[in-house]
């Protein structure tokens, strides 16, 4: 029996800010993003999630598929509004690591311990793709074929490389990777330059409609209680096996806690201030003139251009395009996005580098006038040793926690929590789940980050991960 030790907040600045920008996924307004199911707070609920992003939102979901009306009372409770963090602020991509990662994970736990990883967010992307047909949702979703592609010879090689080991492990998954080298790549992906590049299934959302049209079903049900524009500062034992959950507009009474609030843990949680690490990161929408036909792109992206910098890019059905990244540009500027919280603000060494981006990378764009139409700065959560943190919180009964997602929570979350709800529900360990052994949320995984241990195989600022390690 684990002890029930009481949660409290220390420090204010890991709590997200009033004001951020908008994000062009939030452009069109939704009646629930403010909402609140009651004037006050209820004085109990069953069990309360911090958060109402993808993973507290998708949590609620399999909380009620899992328990039905037996779930009774359930209470999500946002700092600010519905979607409003990362997942409102992301690329749109739903696409799963086959490769990029995978070896370094091998290396540290095993071939099989990678395998998972890359299998279990295959299969969240079927499981996402399957729930939103049979929910009609109407969210721009598409499967299609997302390109890596490298324009450094260096990297090009490495690339290859690593594809060369990857299928020399023989992962049925490897089947749907098909790599183009230097005579192809440029013919195949259309961007300049392109050395290699490297094609296999994905999908693209908006993401914001998504989230939306899951909160609705919630409070059809009745048994949702949603509360925005309501942080939490503390959790505190009641010393009978419940917990007082502290907010400024009053306490919560419940018997279990779920922290889905990714970058923003740490400020409730403060074990893993060294795990879990606010990150700023940079989007964008790129629009061409009315009666301008730029060529058709068919694929997403991860783009990285001769000198490494890396992007991510998704086109749209209206013609736009999503891009993002570029972390190798704001990198050596420290304050401007690590351990910061504000997205309020754009990133200053950074935010005028798409200015021109689809003219000078993607042949036959020249004459375009493309052009950056709505620009804004998202809050990522970087974990210490790249994995989410998922599972009991460590010594502490009744607290579960789903964070730390590494910019890459759309490729993990819907699964994940479908499996954490059946710890939080069934009483199972982690170990009865689904879910790769390398998200497993342990007092090992804190005290590492703590010491500032790395162990062989720990990422540092490998692929789209910048590093976060003091």
């Amino acid at each position: 029996m684990t002890e029930r030790v009481a949660t409290v907040n220390s420090d204010r600045a890991y709590f997200p800010v009033a004001n951020p920008l908008e994000s062009f996924w939030q452009t069109e307004k939704h009646p629930l993003s403010d909402h609140r199911s009651t004037v006050d707070l209820p004085a109990r609920s069953d069990i309360v999630i911090i958060g109402a992003g993808y993973a507290g939102v998708s949590t609620a979901h399999h909380l009620l598929r899992e328990l039905g009306d037996a779930a009774r009372s359930i209470t999500i409770l946002e700092a600010r509004g519905v979607c409003s963090g990362a997942t409102g602020r992301n690329g749109g991509h739903v696409r799963p690591d086959l490769y990029g990662h995978i070896p370094t994970y091998i290396e540290r736990a095993g071939p099989r311990a990678g395998a998972e990883i890359a299998e279990f967010e295959i299969a969240n992307l079927r499981a996402l793709k399957r729930f939103i047909e049979e929910e009609n949702i109407d969210c721009d979703f598409t499967l299609a074929r997302s390109m890596d592609v490298w324009c450094n010879e260096d990297a090009a090689e490495k690339a290859k490389a690593t594809y060369d080991s990857m299928k020399a492990h023989h992962f049925e998954y490897m089947d749907d990777v098909v790599f183009y080298t230097r005579n192809q790549a440029e013919g195949v992906c259309g961007i300049k330059g392109a050395i290699s590049c490297a094609s296999f299934t994905a999908g693209t959302l908006w993401p914001f409609k998504l989230i939306m049209h899951i909160m609705q079903k919630l409070l059809d049900s009745q048994l949702v209680n949603l509360q925005t524009h309501t942080p939490v500062y503390s959790i505190q034992p009641d010393g009978s096996g419940g917990f007082f959950v502290e907010t400024p507009r009053g306490r919560i009474y419940t018997h279990k806690v779920v922290y889905a609030n990714n970058a923003y843990v740490s400020g409730i949680l403060p074990e893993y201030e060294k795990n879990i690490i606010p990150c700023r990161g940079i989007c964008c929408r790129i629009t061409v003139p009315d009666g301008v036909m730029p060529p058709l792109l068919n694929n997403s992206y991860i783009n990285r251009a001769g000198d490494n910098t890396l992007s991510y890019l998704i086109p749209r059905t209206d013609g736009s395009i999503i891009v993002g990244g570029a972390s190798a540009k704001f990198r050596p500027f420290k304050d401007q996005w690590y351990n910061n919280v504000d997205d309020s603000t754009l990133i200053e060494s950074v935010q005028d580098y798409y200015d021109g981006y689809m003219q000078r990378t993607y042949r036959g764009w020249e004459g375009t006038e493309a052009k950056v139409d709505s620009i804004w700065t998202g809050v990522m959560a970087y974990s210490y040793d790249t994995h989410p943190h998922i599972g009991q919180v460590p010594s502490k009964e009744g607290q579960f926690i789903i964070a730390g997602f590494n910019g890459h929570g759309m490729p993990v979350i819907w699964l994940a929590a479908q499996e954490l709800v059946r710890m939080v529900s069934q009483d199972i360990p982690f170990e009865a789940t689904a879910m790769p052994r390398l998200f497993k949320t342990s007092a090992q995984r804190i005290n590492r980050a703590k010491l500032g241990r790395e162990d062989k195989g720990d990422i540092i600022g490998s692929g789209n991960l910048p590093s976060v390690k003091p």
